[in-house]
């Protein structure tokens, strides 16, 4: 077991990494992403931006929002938002520095500041979302128009436009939520490649982070890795046991937790990791209130950050 990045450096996500074997010698490795609070950037204090930086701050998105106009970029207006920018689209882009983990939405009141902004964030690293609210022929000639000053089309492609999923939106609340449905679909997207090994989960867990860089004591994760049918949490779900029994984050509570400590606590004073197997399918977990009817495989190692 490992981490990579665990204070979350640079905006990056960190990485546990796990090399598990079950009571066959098989081994299996699998990747569990700790994702820091993704920055949305809202390029635009209008009407749209109000209901989505609140839909969002409530989601655990960090709300950075922008607007030249003192009227439109205060913290009156954004209460929910981390920080407010009143200043010109241009030079708060330069100063946020923009990188691959942030999430851009671009909903200026015009097409001129819409170009503005996006020559800008063209300039410089793409973000994870770069998003386009306007009519598809005028994004149309704003992209031509870009194009012939020598921007990459590439990266002009990879904006999403028109901005947020088509589910009919008319008003600006429900524009903002078709806006944070393809936000939702774009954070939760994972690679390909690495579907197979990566746990599902990948929540931010502040507190269980905060835990593991103080090291304050011995103490062993406890880690989902594999489920089927029903259960209270899925793969990625983390939880650290100290010597006493102690508990940090969470496997899905109930008995199938109680069950877990324990083993915690046998590895703690072995030092040997090992796989187990949860049945929350028969009559004990019945009889506990436990409905869900899947079964869960939990790895638990000493945890040591390197």
């Amino acid at each position: 077991m490992r981490f990579i990045n665990l204070s979350m450096q640079n905006g990056a996500p960190a990485e546990l990494i796990l090399s598990t074997r079950d009571d066959k010698g098989r081994e299996a490795c699998y990747t569990r992403a700790f994702l820091p609070p993704q920055r949305l950037i809202l390029l635009g204090g209008g009407h749209v931006s109000q209901p989505l930086s609140r839909y969002a701050a409530d989601l655990e998105y960090d709300v950075t929002v922008v607007d030249d106009r003192p009227g439109f970029a205060n913290a009156v207006r954004f209460p929910e938002a981390g920080r407010v920018i009143c200043d010109s689209f241009e030079k708060a882009i330069r100063e946020l520095s923009i990188n691959r983990y942030d999430f851009v939405c671009v909903i200026t009141r015009g097409h001129r500041h819409d170009a503005l902004c996006l020559r800008a964030l063209l300039a410089g690293d793409m973000p994870r979302y770069l998003g386009l609210i306007g009519s598809h022929r005028r994004t149309i000639e704003l992209f031509k128009m870009l194009e012939q000053e020598g921007f990459i089309r590439a990266k002009i492609d990879q904006i999403h436009t028109p901005i947020g999923l088509a589910i009919g939106a008319e008003t600006p609340k429900e524009i903002a939520i078709s806006i944070l449905a393809e936000l939702i679909l774009q954070r939760s997207s994972r690679s390909s490649a690495r579907e197979s090994t990566r746990l599902a989960l990948a929540s931010h867990e502040p507190q269980l982070l905060a835990y593991l860089l103080s090291q304050k004591e011995p103490c062993a994760l406890a880690v989902v890795v594999e489920k089927s049918g029903s259960t209270p949490v899925p793969t990625g779900a983390v939880m650290a046991v100290n010597q006493l029994g102690g508990i940090v984050g969470t496997v899905g509570g109930g008995c199938g937790e109680h069950e877990i400590v324990k083993h915690a606590l046998d590895v703690l004073r072995t030092g040997q990791a090992r796989l187990i197997n949860l049945d929350m399918s028969n009559d004990v977990a019945e009889e506990e209130g436990m409905v869900c009817g899947g079964r869960m495989q939990v790895w638990i190692e000493p945890f040591a950050e390197e």
